[in-house]
């Protein structure tokens, strides 16, 4: 059966047996494997919103808080099982802009390197640096496509390209032109 899903994009890309869906966060495609999330170097991004009241001394959370250290930008950290959560360190809140191409293109690559050894079919990927930032989501795709070329995963059968409601076509025909030129 098949069902029309609004607002995506379909793309057969041309690494590899990787098919791409981009369809806005509130209508997802399929279910995944992997879920991307756009973090800071202090996991700030992915906090839980609620505060809820401690049942732990005060004082073992202000050591806890004063012996953090910043993770380094550009890497990702994996937490959960299913779905996996990715966190893609592309921001350092203490600079102006908190993110760096080269954060988000590490990062990138990063994932799809953990996507191949932890066998995953499908993924989430938001474009990152432009969730909680200001990057250029078509210098995005392009640095997506520079990856899938370089990387060539065997593995991720599916990617689910999280984007905006509304994001122009344009974008993402940058993407498919990336990935079609050798």
């Amino acid at each position: 059966m098949l069902r029309v899903i609004s607002g995506a994009h379909h793309f057969d890309m041309a690494p590899g047996p990787c098919h791409m869906i981009a369809a806005p966060e509130e209508a997802p495609p399929f279910s995944v494997d992997g879920v991307v999330m756009e973090e800071d170097t202090f996991l700030v991004l992915s906090a839980p919103k609620t505060v809820r009241p401690g049942r732990e001394p005060l004082i073992r959370i202000m050591t806890r808080v004063i012996e953090t250290r910043p993770r380094e930008p550009g890497t990702v950290i994996v937490k959960g099982k299913k779905p996996l959560q990715l966190l893609a360190i592309v921001h350092d809140l203490n600079q102006d802009p908190t993110w760096k191409e080269t954060w988000i293109s590490d990062a990138l690559r990063g994932v799809l390197k953990i996507a191949e050894e932890r066998r995953l079919h499908s993924i989430a990927l938001p474009m990152l640096g432009t969730v909680h930032g200001t990057f250029d989501g078509q210098k995005f795709m392009l640095l997506l496509g520079s990856a899938l070329k370089d990387i060539h995963p065997a593995q991720l059968k599916r990617i689910w390209m999280i984007i905006p409601s509304g994001t122009r076509l344009q974008t993402l025909e940058v993407l498919k032109s990336a990935l079609n030129t050798r």
